[in-house]
């Protein structure tokens, strides 16, 4: 029986490999997958489908062999990240594009045909990435494309006008445009992020000192500094629940978000100005959040807040180098 490469490559068209994460998503990751088998391929054949199990408790990766999919199921011993667990199935593909898909989706019968169709185009040569609409719970477009971080931007969250109207400044999101057309854009949301195969390898991955956060980001503006495009099509949809496995960990997902900041901040503005905003991210943005926390009402955000600055501190004579624990994401 031919592998599904075979019958591509005897038939012109190309093939997609999707990779999804997991980590103690419970049934999220099999309603993912599930909805893979319906979803159509007219034109492209889903060569292989990876999961990365990154040492879940929940057994949630377990029993997944009965779906109809070509799976591949990797199993970690410990939590090796998000971007380690993408290049460590990326480096395995030999399709031509590939789909990095979270678990907390469920894909509609053209979310992947469309996209696919748009960079077969010749006229898209220089497309690198595409993600498409993405529904939440009420069945409303999700505001998910952002554009690239500036130092402006981080100050803002840093000092608590992130939490402001955007009157006076252009927001890292794009909440002032209603996602309801297509369009070139800085970043499209990882949680379905669909770029070439090529690319991908070109450019070396994903950035691993990136534990989660950010490095989708990242790797946008190096495609983007190679020359290739990134697009939002508003003629496809999914749905993405949001929060997903972070949501069971609140405190170290803040942590991991604002250690990929401070990184994100030395690799992309140098080391003069990461060091300032290294500075008032440690030292500075704590009383701000507990601030807005206090203002909420919230005990359990205060809390989160302390908590995942108590794990930073702790992580600043190691560098913020982060590594897999049983809490994290």
């Amino acid at each position: 029986m031919r592998t599904n490469h075979e019958v591509a490559e005897a038939s012109d068209w190309p093939t997609l490999d999707v990779i999804v994460v997991n980590w103690n998503t419970g049934d999220q990751l099999r309603t993912c997958l599930a909805s893979l088998t319906n979803a159509r391929h007219d034109a492209f054949y889903i060569g292989n489908v990876f999961v990365v199990d990154n040492a879940s408790s929940d057994g949630s990766a377990n029993g997944l062999d009965e779906l109809d999919l070509p799976l591949t199921v990797l199993r970690n011993k410990e939590n090796r990240g998000f971007a380690a667990a993408c290049n460590q199935a990326a480096a395995a593909s030999r399709s031509r594009y590939i789909l990095f898909l979270n678990p907390d989706t469920r894909v509609t019968t053209d979310s992947i045909l469309r996209p696919v169709e748009f960079l077969e185009k010749p006229s898209n040569g220089r497309v690198g990435i595409v993600g498409i609409q993405l529904l939440n719970d009420q069945g409303t477009v999700s505001l998910t494309c952002a554009r690239f971080l500036t130092a402006g931007m981080i100050l803002r969250k840093m000092i608590g006008l992130d939490y402001v109207p955007p009157f006076l400044w252009t927001p890292h999101f794009m909440v002032d445009w209603d996602h309801k057309t297509t369009r070139q854009v800085d970043h499209v949301m990882g949680a379905f992020f669909l770029v070439r195969n090529h690319l991908f390898q070109e450019l070396g991955g994903f950035d691993e000192r990136f534990f989660v956060y950010l490095e989708d980001l990242d790797f946008s503006l190096r495609a983007k500094a190679a020359g290739f495009e990134t697009f939002y099509l508003a003629g496809a949809t999914a749905y993405h629940k949001g929060g997903g496995a972070t949501a069971q960990v609140k405190a170290t997902s803040l942590y991991y978000a604002l250690a990929s900041r401070i990184l994100y901040g030395y690799k992309h503005f140098g080391r003069g100005v990461g060091t300032l905003l290294a500075i008032g991210t440690l030292f500075f943005e704590p009383f701000s959040r507990v601030a807005v926390a206090i203002a909420r009402r919230s005990p359990s955000q205060v809390r989160d807040t302390l908590k995942a600055y108590s794990l930073l501190w702790r992580a600043l004579p190691r560098g913020l180098v982060v590594t897999g624990s049983p809490d994290a994401i």
